[in-house]
């Protein structure tokens, strides 16, 4: 049986990914726009829209965007970073693709919304079709948010904090804890 997210983890969740919508806010932002690369900014958006998604699942207030308006999303997200990945862009966008897959696999998997076309898994019992999807979903989240963080406290130690790397390892690693966590609940 699926569990449900309660009020207080939920609005929790929201300040964590709220908070962690800063960094890629700020680098896309950054009045020196000009000297980044366009993978780098790809990136940062797609952060913004994983983050911005996840605030959407959690919270207990519902959502400005209707399930098939993220769905949208999510699909172009995916298809924007399978073709980077196929033209031979770095990993990133192959993390960004299965980020993308999984959200879109949250959202479409849940059986009832139970809350029209809004999307909320806050006070909603949950329980994800195809449960295999969501065990491979987690172990690549659990491996990856390791990974991400054992290198993003290594560049820290080592790195200006102007470069951003060592933020950006971090916030993904912290992301991947958040969406094993969803899908977790999913079981």
């Amino acid at each position: 049986m699926g569990v449900h997210i309660p009020a207080v983890v939920a609005w929790s969740l929201m300040v964590a990914f709220a908070l962690l919508a800063v960094p890629s806010t700020f680098r896309l932002v950054r009045l020196d726009a000009v000297t980044t690369t366009a993978d780098t900014r790809q990136m940062d958006l797609a952060e913004l829209l994983m983050v911005l998604a996840m605030l959407a699942m959690v919270s207990p207030l519902g959502g400005p965007i209707p399930v098939a308006g993220w769905q949208a999303i999510l699909v172009l997200t995916a298809g924007w970073f399978f073709v980077a990945a196929l033209r031979g862009r770095r990993c990133c966008a192959i993390h960004h693709m299965v980020s993308a897959a999984a959200m879109l696999y949250m959202i479409t998997a849940m059986p009832d919304h139970g809350h029209g076309p809004w999307m909320s898994m806050e006070g909603q019992p949950m329980k994800l079709a195809w449960p295999v999807l969501a065990l491979a979903a987690i172990g690549y989240f659990a491996v990856d948010s390791v990974r991400a963080g054992l290198i993003g406290v290594r560049w820290a130690r080592t790195e200006s904090l102007r470069d951003h790397r060592a933020v950006r390892q971090v916030c993904r690693a912290l992301m991947g804890v958040g969406m094993a966590y969803m899908l977790v609940t999913g079981l």
